[in-house]
């Protein structure tokens, strides 16, 4: 396997790892291991199975398009609007779950290292003004940045998989919460597990970057999205393993709660330091790519010039909503994340779907995924099924 095809299934999985990792033991403590597990499994098919639609559709339409240019050639300008305002939707939740999560922890750390109550207000405006910045920065600064805290992150996660899976009790691991209704639990999970394999936004580039050679792309986005998968199951076995699905349950979709619990587990300060370490460098490096990608997205939308006053406008557009969501909503970091599901359905589901449908009356030649109408069928269904349960979560 060559460097540049490790180098994309790289891009792949680290586009997918990230802070919806840490949402995954609070969302699915109430399922239990197995029925999580399950879940994840169905939403890794999904995913797998709409990635390699979306390759379709980029190879049929021409190596080097993006994904704007596609859905204008396939879907006219309704198509290209409706694209736009999901992808506008998905940044701005991202975003605002992003805050919440990590002015919580900013919270937790100025508490345990300082002996200082931050107020969650402050946090927030703290969190914003550090790390938003960087977007206004540009894409190189971001780009160095997030290399290294990604490789930090990964090698944190290691330490914390390696060192807790000797302590995880299959018994505590096999522990189901109690919950009043197994079906809430359920349609609470589902959207949550959805986000949190979602890095299709990068299969254009990978097309352009492997010169749409068919085979090796569709090795590059299998094998991508299955490590993201692998990493889950263990996250799950040593949250739910160790801290319990019932414990975590009852701290109700609490962040630093999670890590809090997570760190008495062990007795080792280095360890403990490796909980909070990956914690805190998961949500960064998301909120890093998330908000880059909404700051240009912003800019090219509203036409600000490349100056100070026009970097200031775009700035404020770009982190104002979702400023406003993460200070009014407190405790939202699992919730946001559910809802950034709807928008990413349209996204990654729903649209491919109805441009695969034009293209194959169209273009019958070249690569198709496998399954035919049956698949694009079970696919939208399945998508239908995500946006009810996000709905009747948020009821």
């Amino acid at each position: 396997m060559s460097l540049k095809t490790l180098g994309s299934i790289a891009i792949v999985a680290g586009t997918a790892i990230g802070a919806g990792m840490l949402a995954l033991p609070l969302a699915t403590a109430a399922l239990g291991f197995w029925q999580a597990i399950v879940l994840m499994l169905m939403i890794w098919g999904l995913s797998a199975y709409s990635s390699l639609l979306m390759l379709e559709i980029n190879l049929k339409s021409g190596v080097g398009d993006n994904v704007h240019v596609i859905t204008g050639k396939l879907l006219g300008k309704k198509g290209q609007f409706i694209q736009g305002a999901s992808f506008l939707s998905l940044l701005f939740a991202l975003t605002a779950a992003y805050l919440t999560g990590g002015s919580s922890l900013l919270s937790l750390k100025a508490q345990t290292m300082m002996g200082m109550e931050l107020s969650h207000t402050a946090a927030v405006l703290i969190f914003t003004l550090v790390l938003g910045g960087f977007a206004a920065l540009g894409v190189a600064w971001v780009d160095k940045v997030s290399r290294l805290l990604f490789s930090l992150m990964i090698l944190a996660l290691a330490l914390v998989v390696l060192f807790l899976l000797p302590e995880v009790s299959p018994t505590q691991m096999m522990q189901q919460a109690v919950t009043d209704n197994l079906g809430n639990a359920w349609m609470a999970a589902i959207p949550v597990v959805f986000t949190s394999f979602g890095f299709h936004v990068c299969i254009a580039t990978l097309v352009r970057y492997l010169d749409g050679d068919t085979r090796v792309l569709r090795k590059v986005l299998l094998i991508g999205s299955t490590i993201p998968l692998a990493c889950y199951i263990l996250w799950l076995m040593v949250t739910l393993g160790t801290v319990g699905g019932s414990e975590i349950h009852a701290f109700e979709g609490s962040l630093p709660k999670l890590v809090t619990a997570m760190q008495a587990m062990v007795e080792s300060d280095f360890i403990s330091k490796a909980v909070s370490l990956f914690a805190d460098l998961a949500l960064i490096t998301s909120f890093l790519g998330v908000t880059l990608s909404l700051y240009d997205f912003v800019a090219e939308l509203i036409r600000a010039a490349d100056t100070l006053a026009g970097r200031i406008q775009t700035w404020l557009v770009t982190f104002i909503p979702p400023l406003l969501c993460a200070l009014f909503y407190p405790d939202g970091f699992v919730a946001v994340l559910g809802f950034a599901a709807v928008p990413l359905v349209v996204m990654i589901i729903f649209l491919p779907i109805a441009m695969a449908l034009c293209q194959r009356i169209s273009q019958p030649q070249g690569y198709q995924v496998s399954g035919g109408k049956l698949a694009l069928a079970l696919s939208g269904v399945s998508g239908l099924a995500i946006v009810f349960a996000q709905l009747w979560a948020a009821l």
